[in-house]
């Protein structure tokens, strides 16, 4: 688990679209509300070797109920890209788990930096990636020591327990970070 570094180890590198903490500019905004349900943005390729990665936008802008807005989102996200329905308890468990971290980074957002701005999801065949975005200027962590019969602080403990790794990104010409956070896709 790293809280530094910009991106997971391996051959993903930083992506082009600036939320990595490498210049390049903003990446399109989706996820516009209709009806009170998150539509997510067209599926659009993502670098990297995979080639086949979907990644999905929702912005945050002028929303309430912003966790299980985030939730729903991704829902529906896992949905179109067949991890749901899921036919086994592992892609049933794996499903939730990237439900579990959404609302944990979401609310952590709410709770310590004035709410989320955007989130990005980005799925390929090994991993699947969760951005929030926010203008906070706190450095996420588990609360250590872990206290488990304490109520409260096991946001960023759950996140560091279901996730390969998580980590901030800072850009020094914008306010705020990028919490990220990877999970194994399911087998």
């Amino acid at each position: 688990m790293s809280t530094t570094r910009p991106y997971s180890p391996g051959d993903r590198g930083p992506e082009p679209s600036g939320a990595s903490g490498t210049p390049g500019g903003a990446a399109p905004i989706g996820g516009a509300q209709d009806g009170g349900v998150a539509v997510p943005t067209a599926p659009e390729p993502a670098p990297g070797p995979a080639g086949d990665a979907q990644v999905r936008r929702l912005s945050f802008e002028d929303q309430s109920g912003v966790v299980p807005l985030a939730r729903d989102f991704t829902r529906q996200a896992l949905y179109d890209w067949g991890w749901l329905p899921a036919d086994t308890a592992d892609r049933r468990a794996a499903a939730e788990d990237v439900l579990l971290v959404v609302s944990e980074l979401v609310t952590n957002a709410c709770l310590h930096a004035e709410g989320p701005d955007l989130m990005t999801i980005t799925c390929d065949r090994k991993v699947i990636r969760i951005e929030v975005t926010d203008r906070g200027t706190g450095q996420p962590s588990p609360r250590t020591p872990h206290r488990a019969g304490r109520p409260g602080g096991h946001g960023m403990f759950i996140v560091q327990r279901l996730c390969l790794d998580w980590g901030v990104v800072r850009s020094a010409d914008v306010a705020g970070k990028t919490v990220w956070a990877e999970l194994g896709t399911p087998s």
